[in-house]
């Protein structure tokens, strides 16, 4: 009993730090979308705008692929394979620049608001590849969840064409796919993961996408306009770039060490409220009780899909 109580503290206290991190994290990612709404506002466009963010970002992220990459006498790390390097290339791709930029191009038409909830709707899309891809079985209880988080969307996004028109309509599609290509990512890194691990797979994927964002300025604009922005959007991208990319991943995997994936997900709920509540203080965006009926349900969707799925393991 002595032992148990002099454990505890250690235990809440190191629970605690978890949590902490995960919600950190959670913030930071979800701030992304007002840094490039704010970004927008100098005149950017999307193509130079996620250029400068994975520039800013690379020197980091092919540090973390390094770091990870190194062997020492007691921990020996496995080289890459054929197989390995197709896969970091095929998900790099997908997962990061292809729904980054889809992310950063549907932005320029929404809301922050809009699409982070959106976004937020990528645990049900893993579950539908599951299916489609799988075979997996999805329980009535997960129909339900996802019947109401595509409900919570659709109010937001209705309320949102009445006042900005039909830009919402492409804006809303781009994010979508976004989700859609990052939940490809999601369901076919399992495997990835276990081989990697999680921190290095990051470094390897995203260390990808850089080069390919800036590929496509390469191939797309001139080199002559790379930095022929606002200083604004300059210092703007170097935020988004450590702040809102680097240090996330960083703080989330700590989490996951700490206090396991299930919780972090579950604190990663707060992003779509720190999301609204920045779109309301630093844009002006409108705060409406759609807006917050949405978020809700949304939100809902996700707890009863997540219940469900623990059920069903």
């Amino acid at each position: 009993m002595a032992n148990r109580s002099a454990d505890s503290p250690s235990l809440t206290k190191g629970l605690g730090f978890g949590l902490t991190l995960a919600v950190l994290g959670a913030i930071a990612f979800s701030a992304k979308a007002i840094i490039v709404k704010l970004a927008y506002r100098h005149g950017v466009d999307a193509i130079t705008l996620i250029m400068l963010r994975m520039l800013f970002a690379l020197p980091f992220f092919l540090a973390i692929a390094w770091w990870t990459s190194r062997s020492r006498p007691d921990m020996p790390v496995r080289a890459l394979t054929r197989a390995d390097l197709l896969g970091v290339l095929g998900l790099g791709f997908t997962g990061y620049y292809l729904a980054s930029f889809l992310d950063f191009a549907g932005l320029a038409f929404i809301s922050a608001s809009l699409e982070r909830l959106i976004l937020y709707l990528n645990p049900t899309l893993v579950l539908l590849l599951g299916r489609s891809l799988y075979g997996k079985a999805i329980s009535r209880n997960q129909v339900i969840g996802m019947a109401i988080s595509y409900g919570g969307v659709l109010l937001v996004f209705g309320h949102e064409v009445n006042l900005a028109g039909s830009g919402v309509a492409l804006g809303a599609v781009l994010v979508f796919f976004s989700a859609v290509a990052y939940a490809i990512y999601l369901s076919y890194s399992g495997e990835l993961v276990l081989r990697l691990g999680s921190l290095r797979l990051v470094g390897l994927a995203t260390s990808v996408a850089c080069v390919c964002c800036i590929l496509q300025f390469v191939i797309m604009r001139p080199l002559s306009v790379a930095f022929a922005v606002a200083p604004e959007v300059i210092w703007l991208s170097l935020l988004n770039a450590i702040g809102c990319t680097v240090i996330p991943v960083l703080l989330v995997m700590m989490a996951i060490e700490r206090i396991g994936s299930g919780l972090a997900a579950q604190v990663g709920m707060v992003g779509p409220m720190s999301t609204i509540t920045m779109g309301v203080l630093i844009l002006g965006e409108p705060f409406t009780g759609w807006v917050v009926a949405g978020t809700l349900l949304v939100l809902l969707g996700i707890f009863v899909c997540s219940r469900a799925r623990k059920t069903l393991t």
